[in-house]
C-alpha cells in the first residue's frame, strides 16, 4: 500500500511539472462534459462539484493522457491509410472510442473544479518510422492497447471513490477489444491470456512517457 501511494505522489508530482495535473480553473467557464460512459449513462453524473480524492485524480489525469495519446496515435494513422476498407474502419472506430472514453473522464475533472489537459498540452513522440507501413502501425497500436488495458485494469482496483470503477472498468472491457483487434491484424491470436497484466500507476506513467514529452 505504501508503494502505491509513493507511486500516485510520483505521478502526481511528474504531471505537475508539464502541467496536467492539477492546473485548477483558470477562469471563466468549464464545459462539462454529460452524456458518456461516466455521465447520465453510467449512473454516476455528480449533481454536486465535490471532488474525488487527490488519488482517484491522479488516476483520471493519467488515463486522460492515455486517452489523448490514443486518439492523436489513431488520428495519424487514419491519416497514412495503411488499411483496406476494414482495417481503416477499425481506426476510425477506435479514435472515436477514445474521444469518447475522453470526454468522460474529462467529466469527472470538471466535477471536481479542475481543467482536463488537452492535446495542446502535450507533445507526443513516436518510434521512427511509425507511420510508414501497416505493420508498424499495427505493432504499435497493439503495445499502446496493452498499456491502455493495463493502466485501467490497475485503475479500477486502486481507485479510493467506488463510483468510478465500474465505468472505468467498461472503459478497460472496450480497450481489451480494440486490442483483440489489432492483434489480429498482426497475426496474433486474438486472446491468449486469461489474466491481461495489470500496470500500477507509477508503471503506467512510466509507459505513458516514452510516447509523450
Amino acid at each position: 500500500m505504501q508503494l502505491e501511494q509513493k507511486g500516485v505522489e510520483d505521478v502526481i508530482r511528474r504531471f505537475s511539472r508539464h502541467e496536467l495535473l492539477s492546473r485548477g480553473a483558470k477562469g471563466g467557464s468549464v464545459l462539462l462534459l454529460a452524456g458518456s460512459a461516466f455521465g447520465a449513462s453510467a449512473g454516476i453524473a455528480r449533481a454536486t462539484t465535490t471532488a474525488f480524492p487527490d488519488n482517484d485524480l491522479a488516476y483520471l489525469r493519467l488515463l486522460i493522457t492515455a486517452e489523448l495519446l490514443g486518439g492523436d496515435f489513431y488520428a495519424n494513422a487514419i491519416q497514412a491509410q495503411p488499411y483496406g476498407a476494414a482495417g481503416s474502419k477499425s481506426l476510425t472506430r477506435a479514435r472515436f472510442n477514445e474521444g469518447e472514453h475522453y470526454a468522460s473522464l474529462a467529466s469527472s475533472i470538471t466535477a471536481s473544479n479542475q481543467v482536463p489537459a488537452t492535446a495542446d498540452d502535450i507533445d507526443f513522440v513516436y518510434p521512427k518510422d511509425t507511420y510508414a507501413s501497416a505493420g508498424s502501425i499495427t505493432k504499435l497500436a497493439v503495445e499502446l492497447e496493452t498499456l491502455f488495458l493495463g493502466a485501467y485494469l490497475g485503475a479500477v482496483a486502486a481507485v479510493q471513490d467506488r463510483s468510478l470503477a465500474q465505468p472505468l472498468a467498461r472503459i478497460a472491457a472496450n480497450q481489451a477489444q480494440h486490442l483483440t483487434v489489432f492483434s489480429q491484424l498482426l497475426g496474433r491470436d486474438g486472446f491468449g491470456l486469461s489474466f491481461p497484466a495489470v500496470l500500477s500507476i507509477g508503471e503506467a506513467s512510466d509507459a505513458l512517457d516514452r510516447y509523450t514529452a
